[in-house]
């Protein structure tokens, strides 16, 4: 299947011839730039079909259920009030597909192409995403249709109450994030959670005398000890799919009866479809800042760099980047670019610095007074024929020797012998090759990065040359330089983006040069002063906090640690807390939507923070923040009301969270 363009309505068919040649050309380069994509169908909507997608997660059919109407006023809110307007939606899928709105200017769309086609690339190559199709062909638009008919005849069903199909979906919904997106769907989800072997069973195969064991070893303790490493059991390996747990083991609260019941198979199924979205959408939670920075990368190179927008579109296009790049907070856009970009600047001067230590009187101690920096910038520079493609430079491309893997010789060839069969100074990138571009762009040259070769520290440069094992040694600086590989930077780039995920990206590549150079910053609530303060610019706080962001899609992260608790039939929750408190209505709001699926009593462990009047106020006086007092509490609803007890200090340690949930490397959870 290729990449097309495709019309809802009439009126969308002038909006598409125009982008006729746009969609074919980015596509081109998008290959050229090495990019693998999905193909992708392009389909042209109006303002209010562009809502209505959004709404709807960027398809166009789903189940049936009021959030959906509520996401598309929010939306249509947002656009009207001048708060955001959306230029495209893209959903992965294989073919991807992508909606254009039909009043964007032609810079927009052109824009919005460019940055369509390395969010294919990213679906396509990421593993997080192929974990959910496995070795299956994604046909994600038809599996989300099936689920939006299945559950509409389940309401539409006479023998079933609308009302409790509605409040059934309300409480899937609610609950949609509490899966273990570390592992496959159809991973075996109890492996962890095996009670352990009964002593009874050791003791027979000892053969011990009754008087023995009856002095020994009496039923009572026997009962207690099996007891007591059940409850262990469960609570050393809690379970973090929590919508499977209830899959398996859930029940409702039957009104009539005034007991737990046995789901109905409509309720099993509905669970199963919505938590099987849950699975498809998780990774697009888990790489954000990845996927967009990854698209805002290639969207800035294509547009600008390679002169995909015209003179005449570029100023549009600068000023709805700049925008885009610029809105505040945490924007994935701009973290995600920065962070890419540095990916490819510090594996460029990793080639370089190689290079460089290789040669004859050139070490890590004197590296930055034996090397003239001014000297490699000019020799990093891409040759002039690359450099400056144009229709009067094809001779001096063409006097390149035969087997220089820049050029692309058969599309110069066409471009010589019939001018108007390429064109070349539209479109300079078709006569060369992905070795070609990458010198072209080789981003240590570019004008914002100079400076960055020698911003090298004595550090890295100790560690390079301690494990440089190619004897390969230069006369000159020259000839090391003539041997760098400018295709290094991209290369790693693809590498990364194939494994990683926003947490694994954050915390391997946002290093300390990375958070000073770019300012980066944490902020926290003071409750001395009742505002927002600066709170740290220290990079490994930086990091942290960033990480909490981004573990578990930055929402609590919440486990089954017990389905028999106090052995009463009751399911405990434990919050694994690390440091940030839970908003405890929320939390019970939530509960409230756990107990429908449970039928019987739900607990919720977690820790709260207090703080003491006095300690507040010295603190403002002392302009510092108070210490709060940490204290484990046990919320507990039975379908009724709410009670809340105090957490023993096991149990409190228990659920502290540890430096595994932010810090676990993409190979121990791709394994």
């Amino acid at each position: 299947m290729t990449t097309r363009l495709r019309r809802f309505n009439d009126t969308a068919r002038a909006a598409a011839d125009r982008l006729e040649e746009p969609v074919r050309e980015a596509r081109a380069l998008a290959l050229k730039l090495g990019l693998d994509p999905y193909p992708v169908n392009y389909w042209i909507v109006d303002h209010d079909e562009m809502n209505q997608l959004i709404a709807y997660g960027g398809f166009q059919r789903r189940y049936p259920h009021w959030r959906w109407g509520m996401t598309y006023d929010r939306q249509r809110k947002q656009d009207q009030f001048g708060m955001g307007k959306a230029f495209e939606i893209v959903n992965n899928d294989d073919p991807s597909h992508a909606f254009l709105q039909e009043s964007n200017s032609l810079a927009d769309q052109k824009a919005v192409i460019t940055h369509v086609e390395a969010h294919a690339d990213f679906f396509r190559n990421n593993e997080w995403f192929g974990r959910f199709a496995g070795d299956d062909d994604l046909d994600a638009a038809a599996m989300l249709e099936r689920h939006g008919e299945t559950i509409q005849r389940y309401v539409a069903d006479p023998e079933i109450d609308q009302d409790a199909v509605e409040r059934f979906v309300d409480a899937v919904a609610c609950l949609e994030d509490t899966i273990d997106q570390h592992r496959p769907l159809a991973a075996d989800r109890d492996a962890e959670r095996r009670p352990p072997e009964d002593l009874r069973d050791k003791l027979d195969e000892l053969r011990l005398s009754e008087s023995v064991r009856e002095a020994v070893f009496d039923d009572e303790w026997l009962d207690a000890l099996a007891d007591a490493e059940a409850s262990a059991a469960a609570l050393d390996h809690p379970r973090a799919d929590i919508l499977g747990f209830l899959r398996e083991h859930g029940m409702v609260y039957d009104d009539e009866s005034g007991e737990a019941v046995d789901m109905e198979p409509w309720q099993k199924d509905v669970l199963d479809l919505l938590r099987r979205e849950a699975y498809y959408f998780a990774p697009q939670k888990m790489t954000k800042v990845m996927n967009e920075g990854w698209a805002a990368y290639w969207e800035s190179l294509m547009m600008g760099e390679e002169r995909f927008a015209d003179v005449e579109e570029f100023v549009t296009y600068a000023d709805h980047q700049s925008r885009v790049l610029g809105s505040p907070g945490l924007n994935p856009y701009k973290l995600g670019k920065e962070l890419w970009e540095y990916v490819e600047n510090t594996t460029n001067r990793r080639e370089v610095v190689e290079r460089l230590l290789r040669v004859e009187g050139i070490t890590w101690r004197n590296f930055h007074d034996a090397v003239d920096f001014a000297a490699v910038q000019r020799l990093l520079e891409p040759a002039e024929p690359i450099e400056s493609v144009g229709s009067d430079t094809l001779e001096a491309l063409a006097a390149l020797p035969e087997d220089d893997p820049r050029v692309d010789w058969e599309t110069l060839d066409r471009a010589l012998t019939d001018p108007d069969a390429v064109d070349v100074e539209r479109y300079p990138w078709k006569v060369l090759t992905y070795e070609g571009l990458a010198e072209r762009h080789f981003s240590l040259v570019k004008p914002q990065n100079r400076g960055f070769l020698g911003r090298v520290r004595r550090a890295e440069l100790e560690e390079l040359s301690r494990y440089i094992f190619d004897e390969t040694a230069y006369g000159s600086v020259e000839t090391a330089i003539a041997d760098v590989e400018k295709t290094a930077g991209w290369d790693r780039m693809r590498s990364i983006r194939e494994s990683h995920n926003d947490v694994t990206f954050v915390d391997a590549f946002l290093s300390p040069e990375f958070v000073e150079s770019n300012n980066y910053f944490t902020y926290e609530y003071t409750r001395s002063t009742g505002d927002f303060r600066v709170a740290s610019t220290d990079p490994a706080d930086v990091k942290k906090k960033l990480l909490l962001r981004f573990t578990n899609f930055g929402k609590p992260t919440v486990a089954v640690f017990d389905d028999n608790f106090e052995n009463r039939g009751e399911l405990l929750l434990g919050h694994r807390y690390n440091g940030i408190i839970l908003d405890i209505q929320q939390a019970r709001d939530v509960l409230e939507r756990v107990h429908a699926l449970w039928g019987r009593p739900v607990n919720l462990m977690t820790i709260r923070k207090e703080y003491d009047d006095h300690d507040i106020e010295v603190a403002r006086r002392r302009n510092r923040e108070p210490e709060p007092t940490e204290v484990g509490v046990r919320i507990r609803y039975d379908g009724d009301a709410f009670e809340e007890f105090g957490l023993d200090a096991e149990l409190e340690t228990r659920i502290q969270a540890s430096d595994i949930d932010y810090d676990t490397k993409p190979e121990e959870w791709l394994s």
